[in-house]
């Protein structure tokens, strides 16, 4: 169905938007030759004037250009700018997987790697254990409060106490409409023991049955950049399996974010 024609009601601010992102992200399939103004509008669905109206604005705000000789339309600078500043996570990612993926067939647990953006929590990647895995838990593309999930939480726990607060303010409504079983004191008492551990465990307050372990990726200057969550059923993590998974996974997060600031050195 055209742009034009949404399935659902939006303000117009949205619908805006939505279209906006729409000519973007067409565009970063066809890098870098480009599209004329025509196959911006047939690609996407609008019409001629607001294929015209909403890449002016881009190219305005740069992060759409316009080639002098061809006439087509590419991604300007801003595209890039806010591309590369998303690109650690991603790198990191990429470095991690194969860990990932060896810890997830060693284990037989699902293994998931989500990276931090403010005070929320994205999950980019996940690595399948050999257990049923409830279609209620966290997937890739989720993004969720940090105080919600044992990733979210360990990333959490690495912040100092005013941007806790801070973090537990912005997402209560969140909190209270979507995870009512995850309260303020329950993620309060979360973050104490996760430092008291160096590694989170989430029992079963989210899916029932199933328990999450995390730990942080840390810069340098000891902010979180990602977690590693491990997600297995309760009968699987007893307390002795909790405390060498959680002691592995920190030397795994330990070695994985060396190695990420060796590359950069040696770039």
């Amino acid at each position: 169905m055209a742009i034009e024609e949404p399935l659902r009601e939006e303000t117009p601010g949205a619908q805006t938007l939505r279209r906006g992102l729409a000519i973007l992200k067409l565009l970063a399939r066809y890098q870098p030759t480009g599209l004329r103004i025509s196959d911006i509008g047939r690609k996407t669905g609008l019409n001629k004037a607001t294929a015209v109206r909403l890449t002016r604005t881009l190219v305005e705000e740069r992060f759409v250009t316009q080639d002098a000789g061809s006439r087509c339309y590419r991604l300007g600078p801003e595209s890039f700018a806010v591309g590369l500043a998303a690109e650690p996570a991603y790198a990191l990612q990429r470095l991690a997987a194969p860990v990932l993926r060896s810890l997830a067939l060693e284990t037989g647990d699902w293994v998931f790697f989500s990276v931090r953006q403010g005070f929320e929590a994205i999950c980019l990647s996940r690595e399948s254990g050999d257990i049923p895995y409830p279609a209620s838990a966290l997937k890739v593309g989720d993004h969720h409060p940090l105080a919600v999930g044992a990733g979210g939480v360990s990333m959490l726990a690495a912040l100092p106490d005013d941007e806790i607060e801070l973090a537990l303010a912005q997402a209560g409504e969140v909190i209270e409409k979507d995870y009512p079983t995850v309260t303020v004191p329950v993620v309060r008492g979360l973050v104490k023991e996760t430092r008291e551990r160096g590694y989170c465990v989430l029992p079963g307050i989210i899916v029932q049955g199933y328990w999450g372990l995390a730990v942080p990726l840390l810069q340098e200057d000891g902010r979180p950049l990602a977690a590693i969550i491990l997600v297995t059923s309760a009968a699987r993590l007893n307390a002795t399996r909790q405390a060498v998974l959680g002691e592995r996974m920190r030397r795994l997060a330990h070695d994985l974010m060396a190695r990420a600031e060796h590359r950069d050195e040696v770039q």
